[in-house]
């Protein structure tokens, strides 16, 4: 499905990332939590796919698709979309893809891995399963690069404080900031102490690098590879 939609607003979430809101106008657009959708300007072929970051039922609750773009170092986009202001026209293709949140999951603990922008399918899940009406025990590990590169930090945090879920997130960067959490990457001893047991359902995603290396200890500590759910990137 081709949509040509209105982009309602961009927030900027982290130095490197913006969210960006696109309001669907009384149009119905389906989808599973973990998709993506091709993203360019209006009436260009470049399009690009980036995660729809809400569930599909605070979309239609919302009207509206919200997408986590990346940003340069400048804090741009690419080209395909060049400089995101309220009120244009962008094209939006899909869904795309088969990373997603199954519609009646077996298991009812979820962990969700997260790099960067990584973060952006993990939270539609992540909404989909705290909506569920059976009990779920739920942990998010969450990789940045730096304190201030945790696009959704805010609300996760505020989740955590309310007992809604286990949260534990590193910086891989010397912070400059203030920063009193952990710094390194996510090692064996971690995902362990994040884990409800084995029938845990999983799902990883963000930069190759870290789903190569999770994966395996994973596999470690007992996670039959059918619970392991990937999407990586270069």
């Amino acid at each position: 499905m081709l949509l040509t939609l209105t982009l309602r607003e961009v927030e900027r979430a982290t130095p490197r990332a913006a969210i960006v809101r696109l309001a669907l106008g009384g149009r119905q657009f389906d989808y599973a939590a973990g998709q993506a959708v091709l993203f360019g300007r209006s009436g260009q072929a470049d399009r690009r796919p980036y995660s729809l970051a809400t569930s599909p039922a605070e979309c239609r609750d919302r009207d509206e698709l919200e997408l986590l773009v990346g940003l340069d170092a400048v804090g741009q986009t690419g080209p395909h979309l060049g400089t995101l202001t309220a009120g244009m026209s962008v094209d939006v293709e899909g869904p795309v893809g088969s990373f997603t949140f199954p519609p009646a999951p077996a298991e009812n603990r979820f962990l969700f891995v997260a790099g960067g922008t990584g973060i952006a399918p993990l939270r539609a899940m992540l909404h989909e399963a705290l909506a569920r009406p059976a009990p779920t025990q739920i942990s998010v590990i969450y990789s940045a690069r730096t304190p201030n590169e945790f696009a959704y930090g805010p609300e996760l945090r505020a989740l955590a404080a309310a007992g809604r879920l286990s949260l534990w997130q590193t910086v891989t960067r010397e912070a400059e900031e203030h920063w009193d959490g952990a710094q390194g990457r996510i090692a064996l001893g971690h995902l362990r102490s994040m884990l409800q047991d084995t029938e845990t359902l999983c799902f990883l995603c963000g930069p190759h690098a870290l789903v190569r290396e999770i994966s395996p200890l994973l596999e470690q500590l007992g996670i039959a590879p059918e619970r392991v759910r990937v999407e990586e990137w270069k």
